[in-house]
């Protein structure tokens, strides 16, 4: 029978360490690390980079999002829980197929959720963040799709131009004077690009809407996170492109998400 290669005491000594660090949850990080390290030395290295503020998603190199493992590589967005709301109305908007794009896709854990959840997906994805797309090429690779670098449309294939049932669209909204203000995890160890959203956090959602029309279906869909805050202010850029806009909430989740609709008609 072979011996375990965690033992009790591996175990202790990693609970210590992470709640010495202020970990609130140093137990499950604990075993979190233990079940993904190879060795013990590998585990102690783990718990050292988490104790000394590395997000645990960078540290194990993977999130859970939806039920699947998506990979993380470090300064790469993580995928928020609360997204997965996002996710969830997209999929009850599709039907059983649609034409998704994803972008801001940070790892593509947005896109890859809501093809697993669909039978057939013709996905696409970009991102301007090169570390982004390196890894969301990976974690889209097993559903099919194909991953873009470039400025939010800029890199899709003009095929897509009026084809687009789904389009997800988790961009930066948090103000570029309130950064300095999240937690260290996100502000040291994320792409700004994927969190500043520019003076009043909206900068880069208002050149989504602005475009959306060209690419959506007729009857398509646009879904974004954005904060209780920020949601008129969303809701009137939505709006001033000629979509449908209304808003959806999951109150345990802190989730706000604008779902912008396009009626069709001109462009």
């Amino acid at each position: 029978m072979s011996v375990p290669v965690f033992s009790a005491a591996h175990r202790s000594s990693a609970v210590d360490a992470l709640r010495a660090a202020g970990c609130v949850f140093a137990e499950d990080e604990a075993e979190l690390i233990l079940a993904t390290a190879r060795t013990p030395a590998e585990a102690a290295a783990m718990v050292e980079r988490r104790a000394g503020g590395l997000p645990l998603e960078h540290v194990v190199g993977w999130a859970e999002f939806r039920g699947l493992r998506v990979a993380v590589d470090p300064g790469v967005f993580v995928p928020r829980r609360r997204t997965e709301f996002l996710v969830a109305r997209a999929a009850a908007l599709a039907g059983r197929e649609a034409v998704v794009v994803d972008l801001c896709c940070g790892s593509g854990a947005l896109g890859a959720a809501l093809a697993a959840s669909l039978d057939r997906t013709e996905l696409h994805a970009a991102d301007i963040d090169p570390a982004a797309v390196r890894c969301a090429r990976r974690n889209i690779a097993d559903v099919g799709g194909r991953v873009y670098e470039g400025d939010l449309y800029d890199p899709l294939p003009g095929t897509l131009r009026g084809r687009v049932g789904i389009l997800l669209a988790n961009v930066p909204y948090v103000p570029t004077d309130e950064v300095g203000l999240l937690p260290a995890e996100a502000r040291v160890h994320e792409a700004r690009v994927a969190l500043d959203g520019g003076a009043d956090g909206l900068d880069v959602l208002r050149r989504v809407t602005e475009q959306a029309p060209q690419w959506l279906a007729p009857g398509g869909h646009l879904l974004f996170e954005t904060s209780e805050g920020q949601v008129s202010a969303a809701l009137a850029a939505v709006e001033r492109a000629g979509l449908v806009g209304h808003v959806v909430e999951d109150e345990e989740r802190y989730a706000t998400v604008v779902i912008g609709t396009w009626p069709g008609g001109g462009r």
